[in-house]
C-alpha cells in the first residue's frame, strides 16, 4: 500500500515536472495558418526540389562510415581481448575470431564504398548531374 502511494506520488511529480514546460508553451503562433511548417521547411530544406542521386550517396555513405566505425571497435575490442587474456587460449582464440570478423567486416565496408562511389559517379555523368 505504501509502495504504491509512493509511486503514485513520484508519477505525478514527474508528470507535474515535464509537463508544466509543456503547459508554458501551450500557446502557438499561428503565422498564415500555417502552423510554423512554411518555415521548419525553408530552413531544412524540406519541400525544395533536392536532387536525388546526391542524397542517396550521402545517405549510403553515412551508414557505410557508420558500419566502418563499428568494424574498427570490433578489431580494437579482440585486441583488448586478447590482451587482457592472459595466455588462456580459449581467450584467444575468441579474441582473434573477433578481430578477423572485424578485418572481413572492414574489407566488405571498403568494397561497398567502392561499388557505391563508381555507382554513383556513372550515374552523375549519365544525367549530367553537375551538382551544387
Amino acid at each position: 500500500m505504501v509502495k504504491s502511494i509512493k509511486n503514485l506520488i513520484a508519477s505525478a511529480s514527474s508528470l507535474l515536472w515535464y509537463g508544466l514546460p509543456a503547459l508554458a508553451l501551450a500557446q502557438p503562433q499561428f503565422q498564415n495558418g500555417s502552423l510554423g511548417l512554411q518555415e521548419f521547411g525553408t530552413h531544412t530544406n524540406l519541400g525544395t526540389q533536392v536532387d536525388l542521386i546526391p542524397a542517396v550517396a550521402r545517405i549510403i555513405n553515412i551508414l557505410l562510415g557508420f558500419l566502418g566505425v563499428l568494424a574498427v571497435v570490433l578489431v580494437l575490442w579482440g585486441g583488448f581481448k586478447w590482451m587482457t587474456a592472459a595466455g588462456e587460449e580459449s581467450k584467444i582464440e575468441e579474441a582473434k575470431k573477433l578481430m578477423g570478423g572485424g578485418v572481413v567486416g572492414l574489407i566488405i565496408i571498403l568494397a561497398a564504398y567502392a561499388i557505391t562511389a563508381f555507382v554513383v559517379s556513372q550515374l552523375t555523368a549519365a544525367t549530367n548531374f553537375r551538382g551544387t
